[in-house]
């Protein structure tokens, strides 16, 4: 289905645009103002739910798993449905205007009232789910097949730099909130400013409307896909089924920094989430642009394998740089799996089918994160964060030997 004009004239020749639309590049800054909000709060909510909330890295678990996997979950409805009616941008609009207006619900949370944040993380992520595959499929539908991991790795690019000026935001009211860390309520009250800022932004994206479709029930539709897309779908939820929120990490770096620098744990912990999205911004385009040349396959290969060593490598109880150096090393693997995952997903669904594609593998890979969140939690709290690090990067090493199997199916 042709959602909007593919690559044509408007299509940049030279430069770092080279390759691109005029529309890849407003959803690049839709998507930079919508991370502003999102990673001003992401890398606090843990530190908010242990200091201030009193919840333990249990619930964490089951807060972060019920958040994403409520997103997944809406990917393959969203999904489609935006393919059943020939409409994207309704549902990016609809999306992005959800998670701006659930952040500041946060704020409200006080001592036990742990429920509250689960309450405003789903309505976050139920935005989050609306608009994500709908606005991939519209991105995909913006560029050449030539250029999509460009394009992709673009997106990435610019919504992790988002992250990086984020946290770098809400620094000031961390190091306010030092001796009172309930004062880090400002911040997600702040947040919703760019959050609606981005918002607004998708009304300049341009979307060519299609003849719809007869809506139906949304389904997997797995008949519909290729072999090789259900052997991709297979692979990557291995490796879901093991990949917990990054939350674990945040609380694992704050427990390390407050150990051999207290008092400065919180602030140091936001610094080095800002160096894993720089690393990870600088790194989106080139390892897109890579995986056009070479193939996504073993760019995804490498990011997972990266995954797997940089999760054993927080299983120790290591000095202060050594935080330092996995968080820039895991930007590594964002930057080599996000936008180059989602590109090979496109390749390997049928054009009609594009956003229910991604939609399933986002539902797949949601619902499996669920388990692993929980997981986590529970060897967390009950055999220690090696366990729980260690459990990652099994099943990191297992989901890049499944994805061997991708292209070679029959």
């Amino acid at each position: 289905m042709a959602m909007i004009e593919e690559a044509t004239p408007e299509t940049y020749t030279r430069g770092p645009f080279r390759g691109l639309t005029p529309n890849v590049i407003r959803m690049g800054l839709v998507s930079f103002f919508a991370d502003i909000s999102s990673e001003m709060l992401y890398p606090l909510i843990p530190l908010f739910l242990i200091l201030v909330v009193g919840a333990s890295p249990q619930v964490l678990g089951v807060i972060e798993g019920a958040a994403e996997a409520t997103a997944s979950l809406l990917k393959s409805v969203a999904g489609r449905w935006s393919d059943a009616s020939g409409r994207r941008k309704p549902f990016v609009l609809a999306g992005y205007s959800l998670s701006a207006v659930a952040k500041p619900l946060i704020a409200v949370a006080s001592v036990g009232l742990w429920p509250v944040v689960l309450v405003a993380r789903v309505l976050d992520r139920l935005g989050k789910g609306l608009r994500s595959s709908p606005r991939d499929a519209l991105l995909a539908d913006s560029v050449s097949a030539e250029a999509r991991g460009r394009a992709f790795g673009w997106h990435r690019a610019m919504d992790t730099t988002g992250a990086v000026l984020g946290p770098l935001i809400a620094l000031p009211f961390v190091l306010a909130a030092a001796q009172d860390a309930a004062r880090l309520r400002w911040v997600f009250l702040i947040a919703f400013i760019p959050g609606i800022l981005g918002a607004l932004l998708v009304l300049a994206v341009r979307e060519k409307r299609a003849a719809p479709k007869e809506v139906t029930a949304p389904r997997a539709h797995l008949s519909e896909l290729t072999p090789d897309f259900r052997a991709y779908l297979v692979a990557w939820g291995v490796f879901a089924l093991a990949n917990s929120s990054d939350t674990f990490l945040l609380l694992r770096a704050r427990n390390v920094f407050d150990a051999r620098h207290a008092g400065n744990a919180v602030a140091l912990t936001l610094l080095a989430y800002v160096l894993y999205n720089i690393v990870y911004a600088a790194a989106s385009p080139y390892l897109g642009h890579l995986s056009d040349r070479l193939g996504r396959q073993g760019v995804l290969i490498g990011g997972l394998l990266v995954f797997a060593a940089v999760y054993a490598g927080f299983a120790l109880n290591g000095p202060s740089w050594l935080i330092w150096a996995l968080f820039a090393v895991y930007g590594l693997y964002t930057a080599a799996t996000d936008g180059v995952g989602k590109a090979l997903a496109v390749d390997l669904a049928p054009a009609e089918s594009r956003a229910g594609a991604l939609g399933l593998l986002g539902t797949v890979s949601g619902l499996a994160a669920l388990v692993a969140s929980i997981a986590a939690g529970f060897l967390w709290s009950t055999l220690g964060p090696a366990a729980a690090f260690l459990y990652g990067s099994a099943g990191a090493v297992l989901g890049a030997v499944l994805l061997l199997r991708v292209g070679k199916t029959t």
